[in-house]
């Protein structure tokens, strides 16, 4: 039963790794082209990023986040009609949610001088984030997209488009970073993403076209009521706290980094290494993505002890890559820094850090595995809860002392860190430990098919998935 769980979620696991991989290396990549423009450029952009990391992506990506699980147990009992309208609903919602953040961009230099950036980096800043808007709205529609296949365990066509994109993206930059510098640079950011986009909304509709009984089944992508959207709103929140609670984290650190006494060898040190985390984060974010879905299918077709064996192997095999993922970064280290850098203090800055950032690496692995099953289950409040303690009551608050009271500068914020990742761990581990996973299975039926609970609670132990294709939503 294991190798037949092992060999299921290998099948969706590995596109998705090659997909994030390719989708984080267009992260190094650009960080690479900010290096070759200079110090200044590099600690500008890394911060810019970071401002829309904080601001912008990690809330679009975390209210994208409630598709896993609802069109996850939508798909596991063939309520394709819902499927559907949870792809449009998030698409709106996204859309709706980039006109406060563009306006919030639009006023960054203000806001980064107002919380003690220096004024040259803040600048640069400025000018790539502004840059960096349309992304914005093509990320809108990339979230839902990339959702609704992967919640289908569809992930191959993702898997190409992002390696096209990223093929496109160095000639991309190459030519606008010659033509418009540090502008060019943001600008090929949001040209490779809608490459993405617009190579899976073209698969989208061959492949709902080519399913035409499937179309008429999951009509009504308009039929949407006031409970759809409070539902929608409800756990798309709790995703995007989720979610933003540790991405902010991370880029908090950059935006305290740059209080540091030598801001911009700190800064550019920091943004390289991790920029080996994003390309380690890839392999996460696929074993994430992978019991999401592998636990939300099973608890949507009612199989409660199927969802549980998925999340143990998950777990485990999130144990070992996190074992193999701190060993890599430890062999790299003298290598990743010449790679963005030319300058010998900003490589001996990352040899050294990352020592740190890979023991983080072995608790770290095993915490996002735990995230993607609390996602399945559509329980993000525990990941939530998590985060909350260990990074923001712990990992924060730990690393300012170490590295402003007792001067150990970057270290010291690194050394908070993996304290905060390893609480969060110990605390997911304890609430997954206390699922009850029969009756998230009971729950998993009424979110995906719509009915009342009186009428679920009718059906025995082993349901036919069939008789839910013929309810109504």
């Amino acid at each position: 039963m294991v190798l037949s769980e092992l060999r299921v979620q290998r099948r969706i696991a590995l596109p998705l790794m090659a997909m994030n991989l390719a989708w984080f290396a267009k992260t190094a990549i650009t960080t690479a082209f900010l290096g070759r423009l200079g110090q200044l450029n590099l600690a500008g952009g890394a911060l810019g990023f970071t401002f829309a990391n904080v601001t912008g992506f990690s809330v679009l990506n975390g209210l994208s986040g409630a598709m896993e699980p609802i069109c996850g147990q939508a798909y596991g009992a063939k309520n394709f009609r819902l499927l559907h309208k949870t792809l449009l609903m998030t698409t709106l919602l996204l859309l709706s949610i980039t006109l406060p953040i563009s306006f919030l961009w639009l006023h960054i230099d203000q806001i980064l001088i107002h919380f003690g950036q220096q004024k040259d980096i803040s600048a640069v800043a400025t000018t790539y984030i502004k840059y960096l808007i349309p992304d914005l709205l093509v990320t809108s529609f990339l979230c839902p997209l990339k959702a609704y296949l992967s919640s289908q365990s569809i992930n191959v066509p993702t898997m190409f488009s992002s390696a096209i994109a990223l093929a496109f993206h160095i000639p991309i930059n190459i030519v606008l970073s010659k033509a418009m510098g540090l502008r060019g640079v943001s600008m090929a950011v949001w040209i490779t993403d809608l490459i993405v986009v617009v190579l899976l909304a073209i698969y989208v509709l061959i492949l709902e076209n080519r399913k035409e009984s499937r179309w008429r089944e999951g009509g009504g992508w308009w039929d949407q009521s006031m409970k759809d959207w409070g539902r929608l709103v409800k756990l798309s929140g709790s995703c995007c706290l989720n979610t933003c609670l540790e991405w902010w984290c991370y880029e908090i650190l950059v935006l305290l980094t740059g209080h540091l006494a030598n801001a911009k060898q700190a800064v550019g040190v920091l943004a390289i290494v991790l920029n080996f985390d994003y390309l380690l984060f890839s392999v996460m974010l696929s074993l994430a993505t992978c019991v999401s879905t592998r636990v939300s299918n099973e608890l949507g077709a009612n199989r409660a002890a199927h969802a549980y064996r998925s999340a143990c192997v998950s777990l485990a095999g999130g144990i070992i890559s996190g074992c193999i993922g701190s060993l890599v970064m430890v062999g790299v280290r003298g290598i990743w820094g010449p790679l963005f850098s030319n300058d010998k203090g900003i490589i001996r800055g990352v040899k050294k850090t990352m020592l740190l950032m890979a023991l983080m690496e072995v608790f770290n692995f095993p915490l996002v595995v735990c995230g993607g099953i609390v996602r399945g289950t559509a329980r993000p409040r525990l990941g939530m809860y998590a985060n909350l303690s260990g990074f923001y009551l712990l990992a924060l608050p730990l690393g300012v002392v170490f590295a402003f009271k007792l001067h150990l500068g970057l270290d010291g914020l690194f050394v908070g860190l993996v304290i905060g990742v390893f609480t969060c761990l110990m605390l997911l581990l304890v609430f997954i430990a206390r699922i009850n996973w029969d009756e998230e299975a009971r729950k998993a039926l009424i979110l995906a098919s719509s009915v009342q609970e009186q009428e679920v609670v009718r059906f025995d132990a082993n349901p036919r998935i069939e008789a839910l294709e013929n309810v109504k939503v």
